[in-house]
């Protein structure tokens, strides 16, 4: 499956991977209809930088799920 277009089931792979991957307890956080898809790329960038890593430390995680924040839907 490639995730090079900028589609919402791409979008939705991308965010329950990254939730998988960040060890997100708190799921309602990475709901992929709160991700904005005009900032796809955005957020597959971080999502291929996840994959890259492995590993992540705590403060990663930190800090990862908080820029991956700003790319959500105003409320």
């Amino acid at each position: 499956m490639s995730l090079d277009q900028p589609t919402q089931e791409n979008l939705e792979v991308i965010i329950n991977d990254m939730a998988e991957k960040l060890q997100v307890v708190n799921r309602s956080i990475m709901d992929p209809e709160d991700y904005d898809l005009d900032k796809y790329e955005e957020i597959k960038d971080l999502h291929d930088i996840i994959q890259m890593k492995g590993q992540l430390s705590v403060s990663e995680i930190q800090a990862f799920v908080q820029e991956l924040g700003q790319y959500r839907k105003p409320q």
